[in-house]
């Protein structure tokens, strides 16, 4: 009993600082008694739950094995045996081994196997189950992997694409076309140099369990799930979603755009208005932004640059600029919107364009944080080397992209450019094209409070014009003199 005693307080001392928040622990001893028997943990799961997690911890001392499973109260949901110590599952996803779908109310049980058990084992374990309730996200964040890489940085990635789950295709072996499958895309991505992706298929989930999957594969690029929400008045990317989100806008469950943007938001996602300037109705069915009632607060981003449309009439940076000009603080990115991860130049392929993102890590909540704090700008032909950062000062204030500058009589704006040989630096005020310079590595203007106000942004240019970087805004307030 005492070597039982020692080995479980053992397990609590080492167990992860989640642990703490386990919603229930239950503990117990493997013993020689146990070899090639099962042994049925029951738990309890109330109504509600969004996702379970559970992890085990045992002591291995004397070649003890216990393998890992689950059942919920209509039957099995998964085993992983001696592969990992820790899975989850949920309507939208589930670790490898293990079945996505409703989480029924009831009585559960972790399904423990004893593979060997020596004759004169005393083993300690503790099984965690965590659970996603309400507003607590116990098993999301036990389950949480960490950053891809670690530390502040400028991180490039593409934030829409599709595979077979929704509407992307690609040549099969023998050379027909077939819904491709998801791991082509990953694949297209990681070599396009890209560090994330978000994966956006129309309206469904399906796609998170295999891109939690291939993760753990693809451990040098961030795995983001989202989906693009196709409705009849626009389509717009949830990224980050933890769970499926009902498009069905006009209907009782959502009533309107202001119910969806709540919904997105409360699964831990933000939202991007895709490709706002296409048109709308049988030329493109939905395919335009027309919603009337759209509460800007709850949209974070707006696609200013979809796939191929740049320097076109279907640009949405035209849209972006009226909807800064109102007053509505939104990220600009790009998104190739692929179809098709064999896609080569001139039918967007993967990263062009690129999105780049400054944040605290290569981490999904770092990288959506970066996105609405606005310091992002978007390499419009998806280089791996090109970069634009920008900043603003005004008596002793000081700005980045995406920051609020107190305006000063005078406003100087400075641009710090990399891998771009010959072309115009353009300074945008509200908008409106206030003046160019010559690319260089700093470039600095210096305008008037009277331009300045509302927000000031930086583009470059080829010599005739031709986007190649497009700069997130300054937002310069002006208070009354």
């Amino acid at each position: 009993m005492l070597r039982f005693l020692i080995a479980l307080a053992l397990l609590l001392v080492h167990a992860p600082a989640h642990a703490q928040q386990a919603d229930q622990v239950v503990t117990g001893e493997i013993t020689g008694a146990d070899h090639e028997t099962y042994k049925q943990i029951p738990f309890d799961v109330p109504e509600g739950v969004e996702r379970i997690t559970v992890r085990l911890t045992y002591d291995k001392a004397n070649r003890t094995v216990v393998d890992l499973g689950l059942f919920d109260p209509r039957g099995f949901r998964g085993w992983s045996g001696g592969t990992r110590d820790r899975f989850t599952l949920a309507p939208s996803d589930a670790s490898p081994g293990y079945l996505p779908g409703a989480l029924p109310a009831g009585r559960w049980y972790v399904q423990l196997g004893v593979p060997n058990a020596r004759k004169d084992a005393r083993s300690a374990y503790r099984v965690e189950i965590f659970l996603d309730r309400g507003a607590a996200r116990n098993a999301s964040a036990a389950i949480a992997d960490g950053p891809v890489r670690a530390g502040p940085g400028w991180f490039r990635g593409d934030l829409h694409m599709h595979d077979a789950h929704s509407d992307g295709s690609c040549l099969s072996k023998s050379g027909r076309k077939v819904p491709c499958p998801l791991f082509r895309t990953v694949e297209a991505a990681a070599r396009a140099g890209l560090d994330f992706v978000a994966v956006t298929d129309h309206n469904t989930v399906a796609h998170f369990a295999g891109l939690r999957e291939l993760q753990p594969y693809f451990d040098d690029i961030l795995l983001i799930p989202g989906t693009e929400i196709t409705s009849f008045g626009g389509h717009a990317n949830a990224i980050g979603l933890a769970r499926w989100v009902d498009f069905r806008i006009g209907t009782p469950g959502v009533p309107n755009v202001a119910a969806m943007e709540k919904a997105v938001a409360e699964a831990g996602a933000i939202l991007s208005i895709n490709h706002p300037a296409l048109p709308s109705g049988e030329a493109c069915m939905g395919c335009g932004w027309i919603w009337p009632d759209t509460d800007w607060a709850g949209i974070a981003a707006i696609e200013a640059i979809n796939a191929n449309t740049v320097d076109t009439p279907l640009s949405g940076i035209g849209f972006w600029y009226k909807r800064l000009n109102a007053g509505n603080r939104l990220t600009g990115i790009g998104g190739s919107d692929n179809h098709d991860p064999d896609a080569q130049a001139g039918r967007a392929p993967i990263g062009r364009p690129t999105t780049v993102v400054h944040a605290a890590e290569l981490s999904t909540p770092a990288i959506l944080a970066g996105i609405r704090a606005g310091r992002v700008f978007i390499d419009v032909e998806g280089t791996r080397d090109r970069m634009l950062d920008v900043t603003a000062v005004s008596g002793g204030n000081r700005a980045a992209m995406g920051e609020a500058l107190a305006a000063g009589m005078t406003i100087e704006v400075s641009a710090t450019i990399a891998g771009v040989a010959a072309g115009k630096v353009v300074l945008v005020a509200n908008g409106v094209e206030a003046r160019s310079l010559p690319v260089g590595p700093a470039v600095r203007f210096r305008l008037d409070r009277k331009t300045a106000c509302g927000w000031v942004a930086v583009n470059v240019t080829t010599e005739g014009g031709k986007l190649l970087l497009v700069g997130n805004p300054i937002h310069v307030t002006c208070g009354k003199r």
